[in-house]
Formats: structure tokens, sequence, C-alpha cells
């Protein structure tokens, strides 16, 4: 039984980012929101204010969401400066009142970065992470049915690793909480998922110089490795993905440029 005092209703001032779209001026709006359950959660909140909006005949503020189950990776807000919030390994959805105190200004905005431009309000076009996966997040090798697929000698710590990886949701939160907006985390991520387990070794180099290559043409930053990108993360990725990663292109690399020139290229003998 919870305690009397959780139960306690709250009142907040949310600080919203207002912005019709990404070439319109933006400006931080406030809104009240009062009685508010401790208990729901935080874009139940955002629900409620724009219920309120709705009556006044007033826009409702855009934000993104779909599973609010910390699945998806839709619901990406910036909450007083930290992506999802001030919880930890957590999504936005995930997020609830009990995290503020009465009285509190909250301030919502936006990831921020280059390559996720701005659509409306509090939704970013994450389009670029979809080119990222494009590029080389596949395999090409047949599995077969799960029986089969089983059947193949996996080291165990080289499946635990694999699912820490792919525990990555791709939301966002590493590029917005990276003063470079770099992406590597989540490139690492979805590098090591697949480039741990046998089936993924086929297209092992060629994934990563083609994921990383597209990471750099969409505009993301570069990592100079001060780890901001795994404290925000809402799955607690660790960031030694990233140096896995690396080791991972450098040899990708190296194997292309010295790559033995064709018999045919070469020219034999007269």
């Amino acid at each position: 039984m919870s305690s009397p005092s959780s139960q306690k209703s709250i009142s907040i001032t949310v600080r919203v980012w207002r912005q019709a779209h990404r070439n319109a001026p933006g400006k931080f709006v406030d809104y009240s929101a009062t009685n508010l359950n401790p208990n729901m959660s935080f874009l139940e909140m955002l629900d409620v204010v724009n219920d309120d909006l709705t009556r006044k005949g007033e826009e409702p503020v855009a934000f993104a969401h779909d599973c609010r189950e910390g699945i998806c990776g839709t619901c990406s807000l910036t909450i007083n400066g930290k992506p999802h919030g001030p919880g930890e390994g957590i999504a936005t959805c995930q997020t609830y009142m009990r995290s503020f105190k009465d009285g509190d200004i909250v301030v919502v905005e936006p990831f921020r970065a280059r390559a996720f431009p701005l659509v409306k309000d509090l939704i970013v076009d994450r389009s670029a992470f979809d080119k990222i996966q494009q590029a080389g997040g596949f395999i090409s090798v047949r599995t077969g049915a799960a029986p089969d697929a089983n059947s193949i000698p996996v080291p165990k710590a080289d499946a635990d690793l694999a699912m820490d990886a792919a525990a990555c949701i791709g939301c966002g939160a590493c590029v917005a909480a990276c003063k470079n907006a770099s992406a590597m985390l989540f490139v690492a991520a979805k590098v090591s998922h697949l480039g741990l387990l046998p089936q993924g070794q086929a297209e092992r180099s060629r994934r990563v110089l083609a994921m990383v290559n597209t990471m750099d043409e969409l505009g993301f930053g570069s990592c100079t490795n001060q780890y901001e990108c795994s404290a925000a993360c809402p799955k607690l990725i660790s960031h030694d993905f990233i140096a896995r990663m690396n080791r991972d292109y450098l040899k990708a690399g190296f194997g292309a440029v010295f790559k033995p020139e064709s018999a045919a290229a070469g020219g034999g003998a007269g």
C-alpha cells in the first residue's frame, strides 16, 4: 500500500519549446499543470496539458510517443537539460511525476542536433538513424527456423554482449547528450550486436565501413570520449561498444586498402 504522502497531488509549471516548423521562430511557453497524480507518467502529464489547451481552443503541444513502455524509443524529450529526464536507465515515458516537486518549473525541449531537424514543437526527424541502419544493419545468410539458429554454437560471453548491444531502441538520447551530436554509441550498438554473432560475420567488414561512413555523411559529429552518451542511454548501453566498433573499423579499413589485386588486374606473364 502506498503512503498517503505519495498520493498527494502536485502542481508544476511546464516550460515547453513551441515551434511551428523548422524554419519558423521558436520560443518557450509556460503552461500550468495542476492537480497531478505523482504516479502518472511524464507523457500523461503532457496529455493533461494538451487536454486543457484543446478545451481552450489552443494548439496542443506536438510530441512523439508510441508504446509508452520504454521499448520503441519514440518518446524522446529533453527534460531540464537531460535527455529523457532525471532518471537513469529509463525513457521519457518511464519518467514519473514523483520525480518532481510541487511548484517546480520543468523545462521541456526537443532533442537538438543538426542531423535531427525539428518537425514541430518537441518532435524531431530521426530518419537519419534509419539510413544508417539501412546501410549495413542486416545479414544475408539464411538462418532458418529457430531450432536451426540455436544449433549454431555461440559463446555465452558473446551472446550476452550481443544482447546488451541489441537493447538499443534507437531513441537518439546519445546524440542529444553529446556536445558534438555524435551517433557513435547508436552505430556501435547496431554494428556490435550483429558482429558478435556467427550469422553476422559475412558482412562484418562491409557493415562497419558502410554504417560509419553513412553516419559521417549525415552530419553527426565526432566522438571525443566524454561518455555522455552512455550516461543518458535509457538502456545503459556501454561506451565499450564504441571501442569495439573502432577496432572493427580500423581492421576493415586496412583490409580494404591492402586487398590483393585480382589476377586479371595484375596482368600475368605474356
